[in-house]
């Protein structure tokens, strides 16, 4: 892992006293969304989808740390959108950093290496660098040619100047896994302190529907890119990259990672978008929890293995059991444990709710559906 001593200690404590506290969901991770506007146009993403006025709007500094001081989250993402557009970026940054919380803002890079000047390096802050894979596949994934060499550079800059850097990679099902090993060793030999990935997810806004996987087609490719590590250092919990490659299991945990925006709360997570709410505390006591996750037969859910629903889950199995505790400790001493067979292709059924069920699932004449995994 390559997450900082200091800030472990403080997740682990928070984790913690809250279930010392007898609270069953608490936020591990707020998804600030500053602002949906983005000086990029990737085609598996649906948020510059929104309309002009839409697209117009910032959140300010004083509803950003409202939102954050509500939730009590101990980390915050930034994403967007591009939140080195928002004008007021480095306020909102010093803000959270000031309350010590751990910053990821999430960034394409394109404005970085010029914008590192405004920011002060800091353990509570980090640059996580969008990075789709190699060189091609991130230009194709981005949408522009030029895009890789321009975050290379980037986070060489932001390393030289004494910055903590991430990267954040999303994968899709034309992922090779030898091309994805060469990245990998290449953000290492940059010297970033650590890789996130997450399989992509079928936003419906998103250009490209074409390309996101399916959960067996996610063990499948996590499997065959983690299975036989080398020196790669990813920025997550060892069971959240175990449960990737089907062989820890857990079950999504939405408000670990609750997203505020330029709505308000997001319902019920950052990837569906299903109303919004004006206090954190009225998504917690509204949202219907029980209809979302894979275990609830909501089709939207059934592909889903994103960072931002289950990532929470493996913190909370980490520091809230000893069977989590002991797994997490003999993968980062030992590396990955031997998987168990791979899922096989067959039809499973599940119980659904009813609505248009994704191209992976066939309705039966029993009023509930088949998930059809195709090879």
């Amino acid at each position: 892992m390559a997450v900082p001593i200091s800030q472990m200690f403080t997740v682990a404590s928070y984790v913690m006293r809250q279930r010392l506290r007898g609270r069953k969901r608490y936020p591990l991770v707020l998804m600030l969304e500053p602002l949906f506007r983005c000086n990029l146009a990737c085609a598996g993403c649906g948020k510059i989808q929104f309309p002009a006025e839409i697209l117009k709007k910032n959140l300010s500094p004083e509803a950003c740390f409202r939102a954050v001081d509500e939730c009590g989250a101990p980390m915050v993402s930034i994403p967007g959108g591009e939140p080195l557009l928002h004008p007021q970026i480095v306020e909102i940054v010093e803000g959270l950093v000031a309350r010590k919380k751990y910053v990821y803002l999430c960034t394409n890079a394109l404005k970085l290496k010029e914008a590192l000047p405004r920011f002060k390096p800091s353990k509570y802050l980090s640059f996580s660098i969008h990075m789709d894979g190699p060189r091609e596949e991130h230009d194709h994934a981005v949408c522009r040619e030029g895009t890789y060499d321009i975050a290379v550079d980037a986070i060489k800059a932001a390393l030289a100047a004494g910055f903590r850097v991430t990267t954040n990679t999303t994968l899709f099902d034309t992922a090779d896994p030898e091309r994805i090993h060469g990245f990998f060793d290449e953000m290492m030999h940059l010297g970033v302190e650590g890789m996130m990935l997450s399989p992509g997810y079928s936003y419906e806004k998103a250009p490209d529907q074409e390309h996101f996987l399916r959960r067996e087609k996610t063990i499948r490719l996590f499997r065959s890119l983690l299975e036989k590590p080398r020196r790669w250092v990813f920025n997550q919990s060892p069971l959240f990259l175990e449960f990737l490659q089907g062989k820890f299991d857990l079950e999504c945990t939405p408000w670990g990672n609750p997203t505020y925006n330029v709505f308000g709360w997001q319902k019920p997570c950052y990837l569906l978008g299903e109303g919004h709410v004006e206090t954190f505390q009225e998504l917690l006591d509204t949202t219907k929890w029980a209809d979302y996750g894979c275990k609830s037969g909501n089709p939207k859910c059934q592909d889903c293995m994103v960072h931002s629903g289950y990532e929470p889950s493996a913190v909370t199995a980490t520091f809230g059991s000893l069977r989590g505790l002991w797994r997490t400790m003999r993968v980062m001493m030992f590396g990955p444990t031997r998987g168990r067979p791979l899922p096989t292709l067959a039809a499973t059924r599940i119980e659904s709710p009813s609505g248009t069920p994704p191209p992976s699932l066939r309705r039966t004449e029993a009023g509930t559906f088949e998930l059809v995994v195709n090879e």
